[in-house]
């Protein structure tokens, strides 16, 4: 896999939490710059995280389905950005910081909204392994995008809000279904 694939599969990965720190920079008055490096690190972490251990997960089943995986890498990244489609239409409430709503920058929260947002790298992970893919690079490569788009999400955020935030998490499931369906017509011959 290219480092031009990978780099667009960690923006599409990024999506959901730049979405979501988008709306948790709107929560602020102004940006508190420890807020969104913490938010970034969180997000980022996760998301290395997860391909690593979808990875090792799909070492175990490869025996099991190596006939099969351009159809299993398809359909998890299909459904993984259908999921990330169908999400971003969806009308979300607005949380608010402070009072008594949850902040979204406490560290019992902000581990939660990681492992929400992480579990799409799961399964790329699990595709990955699949696909006979070395997972350190990508992985680190895959947190390093997503610190960087959360960070950058909690500033727009603070500027000036929602404007982006279910158009970019839209493209990152478009990306998703793209590579997907590459990754099924190559192994298909298509191209």
């Amino acid at each position: 896999m290219k480092t031009l694939e990978i780099l667009f599969i960690a923006l599409g990965l990024s999506m959901d939490a730049f979405a979501v720190s988008v709306a948790s920079g709107a929560t602020m008055k102004r940006l508190h710059l420890p807020h969104a490096l913490k938010m970034g690190l969180f997000f980022g972490a996760f998301q290395a995280l997860m391909p690593i251990v979808g990875w090792a997960a799909g070492l175990g089943m490869k025996s099991f389905i190596s006939g099969w995986d351009h159809w299993i890498a398809f359909t998890l990244l299909s459904v993984v950005g259908g999921k990330m489609l169908y999400e971003s239409f969806k009308i979300k409430e607005e949380e608010e910081c402070g009072g008594t709503k949850t902040c979204p920058f406490d560290t019992g929260t902000l581990t939660v909204l990681a492992i929400a947002t992480s579990i799409d790298a799961l399964a790329v992970g699990l595709t990955f392994s699949f696909l006979q893919v070395s997972i350190i690079a990508p992985a680190l490569l895959i947190g390093l995008v997503t610190f960087l788009m959360s960070a950058a999400g909690v500033k727009i955020g603070t500027t000036g809000g929602h404007f982006f935030e279910h158009k970019m998490e839209a493209a990152g499931g478009l990306i998703l279904i793209g590579i997907g369906l590459k990754i099924l017509l190559g192994h298909l011959g298509v191209f």
